[in-house]
């Protein structure tokens, strides 16, 4: 049996102040990838030094032409040879030993064109926090297939490149990483494998820590560029449905998490709620608002050129 060739791939700016925690993660793997690569989008604070001095591959790139599809497809097309090529962001810390070797694993499935791991909220994580990686993120692994179209809605293509990995030989047949997308670039390609009949993986034993505390403003300028990326490739929603009834269903489990104990946070739960739906709407509308407030309103303020 031919062995595959793993690459381990992180795009990073001015990732120096977790560097350490990234690194530690790294180095207690169990299984030992063929390249460790860092694409770097000109970062000023010696990100790519501590890289090299890790032994790790370092491609510089202009910070203004970074994309979240185009520079992950430019990490492959650099590593010649590679089969499985695992996509970590440099805020996302593996968990155990094994996290690599399990989410490798996941490709002993002739089909599977992608899988993706566990994501854990961060020991400082908040109620709101911590229970979106609960929902996102169960203690079960599946698969998502065009089966589950029917029953899953959009959730079927669900997929996070915080910690990802891909069969090189399925990205290609599906045409790769899109080239410029806002965000979601990692639903695109699933999308994609799912409807050309590839399976996506989410494993659960392949564990990483990665959270973020967003506030209210902060979910809706992140739901503003989902919506954005959902009105450009509306091939999404028309394929696997539009994510209503995610959305609903998130709603009510997070208020079960809350529980009675925690009453005095529903009105924040609501407000966040309402931010959420109202930044996917705009964005949903954003051909006919002008540039200058898409800028102001995205997390991805690049993008709008």
């Amino acid at each position: 049996m031919k062995t595959q060739r793993v690459a381990i791939i992180v795009p990073t700016l001015n990732a120096s102040s977790m560097w350490d925690d990234w690194v530690r993660g790294m180095r207690m793997q169990s299984f030992k990838p063929d390249v460790v690569l860092v694409v770097d989008s000109s970062s000023t604070d010696g990100t790519t030094e501590k890289a090299a001095t890790e032994g790790y591959r370092v491609h510089k790139i202009d910070r203004k032409d970074f994309n979240h599809g185009g520079t992950r497809q430019l990490a492959i097309d650099l590593l010649d040879g590679i089969d499985i090529a695992v996509f970590l962001t440099q805020d996302a810390v593996l968990a155990h030993k094994d996290s690599i070797t399990s989410i490798v694993s996941s490709f002993a499935v002739d089909d599977v064109g992608v899988a993706y791991g566990r994501q854990l909220a961060r020991k400082i994580a908040g109620p709101f926090e911590a229970h979106a990686r609960l929902f996102n993120y169960p203690g079960e692994s599946r698969y998502q297939t065009a089966a589950d179209i029917k029953r899953l809605g959009l959730k079927a293509a669900f997929i996070s490149n915080s910690f990802a990995a891909y069969r090189v030989a399925a990205m290609k047949a599906v045409g790769g990483f899109p080239a410029n997308v806002i965000v979601s670039e990692d639903m695109h390609v699933a999308a994609r494998m799912i409807m050309a009949g590839w399976k996506v993986h989410y494993n659960a034993d392949a564990v990483v820590i990665h959270s973020h505390g967003y506030s209210p403003f902060q979910e809706f300028r992140r739901y503003f560029d989902v919506g954005a990326f959902h009105a450009r490739e509306r091939w999404v929603l028309g394929k696997f449905g539009a994510p209503h009834g995610e959305g609903l269903r998130f709603v009510l489990s997070e208020w079960r998490y809350l529980g009675a104990r925690r009453l005095y946070l529903f009105p924040s739960s609501i407000a966040r709620s309402a931010m959420k739906l109202l930044g996917y709407r705009m964005g949903l509308l954003e051909s006919k608002l002008p540039l200058s407030f898409k800028r102001a309103v995205s997390m991805q303020k690049a993008y709008w050129k």
